[in-house]
């Protein structure tokens, strides 16, 4: 199984970037603007149908939200091209305004490993855009 992980410092504060985080539903417009078109929540809230930018679409399933660790997991069922994803993501106080944001995805099978380390680089690119104010 790989295991991707993406570490950005992020000049925002904590509980900033964790209140954008923990809005499962809100990924399009308070996380990752642009490189998520759409986000619609299903199941009382549970789950999230994501639209990407590139148009490709995932079923997301919320697994935990850690209000204590900063820390939502999450992973993607009924896919066609992957077998396993389970990812998480925890906001980590660095001080003087500025966080630390973690994201950890593994997946199966390996192949879609650089596919989708380059899609979590851009995501992450343009999230720390987002929520330092630039999107």
């Amino acid at each position: 199984m790989a295991s991707i992980r993406k570490d950005i410092l992020i000049n925002a504060a904590p509980d900033t970037i964790w209140s954008a985080l923990r809005d499962f539903g809100a990924l399009h417009t308070r996380l990752a603007v642009g490189f998520v078109t759409d986000t619609k929540l299903e199941d009382g809230g549970h789950t999230r149908i994501v639209t990407f930018s590139n148009g490709s679409v995932a079923k997301e399933i919320l697994v935990n939200i850690d209000d204590d660790t900063r820390r939502i997991a999450y992973a993607i069922k009924d896919s066609a091209q992957i077998t396993q994803h389970s990812a998480s993501a925890q906001v980590i106080d660095e001080g003087q305004g500025r966080s630390r944001f973690i994201w950890q995805a593994d997946v199966l099978p390996d192949a879609v490993a650089p596919y989708m380390s380059e899609q979590m680089d851009m995501g992450s690119a343009c999230m720390k855009q987002t929520l330092e104010g630039r999107g």
